[in-house]
C-alpha cells in the first residue's frame, strides 16, 4: 500500500498540433494541383442528369409502397403503428433525394410526412387520412412531373396538403 505523504512525480504533457494536410488539398492550398478535374466534373453531372430521367419512376414505386402500407393501416387497425413505422422510415428515404433530381416538392411532402409519422401511440382514422393525403400531392407531383416549386399548381397542391394538416389538427 502506498504511503498518502509520498509525493509523485509530475506528469509532464506535451500538445502537438498537425496540420490538416487533407483539408489544404481540398481546398488547393497544398502544393501541386487541387479541386476535381474538368473530365470528373463532367461524368458526375451526366450520372446525376441520368440518375434525374429515373427518379419519378423509382419514386413512383416508394409511392406505391406508401399507398400499401397506408391500405394496411385501413384494413389493420391493430397493426397501425408498425405500419406507421414503415412509412415513417419510406419517407425518410424520399425526402433527401427529391430536391437533389429537381423535384423539392417531393422532398417537402416526404419531409412532412416523416414528421407527421414519427412513432405515435393511439394511432386514429384521421391521421391515416392525413397520410393519404401526403401520398395523394406526391402521385400528383411525379404523375405531373411537377419540377422546381411547380409554379401554380405546386403552390395548389401544397396549399391543399397544408389545409388538410390544418384540419387534422384543429380536429375537424
Amino acid at each position: 500500500m502506498a504511503d498518502p505523504n509520498e509525493k509523485k512525480a509530475p506528469t509532464i504533457v506535451r500538445f502537438y498540433r498537425f496540420r490538416n494536410r487533407l483539408k489544404e488539398k481540398t481546398h488547393g492550398l497544398a502544393g501541386g494541383k487541387g479541386g476535381i478535374s474538368a473530365e470528373a466534373l463532367e461524368a458526375a453531372e451526366k450520372a446525376l442528369e441520368s440518375m434525374a430521367e429515373d427518379y419519378p419512376d423509382w419514386v413512383s414505386g416508394l409511392i406505391t409502397k406508401l399507398a400499401e402500407q397506408h391500405g394496411r393501416c385501413v384494413d389493420t387497425p391493430e397493426d397501425r403503428r408498425d405500419h406507421f413505422e414503415e412509412i415513417n422510415r419510406i419517407a425518410h428515404d424520399m425526402k433527401g433525394q427529391g430536391g437533389t433530381f429537381g423535384f423539392p416538392l417531393i422532398t417537402d411532402f416526404a419531409d412532412s410526412l416523416y414528421n407527421f409519422t414519427t412513432i405515435r401511440n393511439d394511432i386514429n382514422d384521421r391521421m391515416v387520412e392525413l397520410v393519404k393525403a401526403h401520398i395523394d400531392a406526391m402521385r400528383a407531383v411525379i404523375k405531373g412531373r411537377i419540377k422546381g416549386d411547380g409554379g401554380e399548381m405546386g403552390q395548389q397542391l401544397s396549399a391543399t396538403l397544408q389545409k388538410a394538416i390544418e384540419s387534422y389538427k384543429k380536429g375537424d
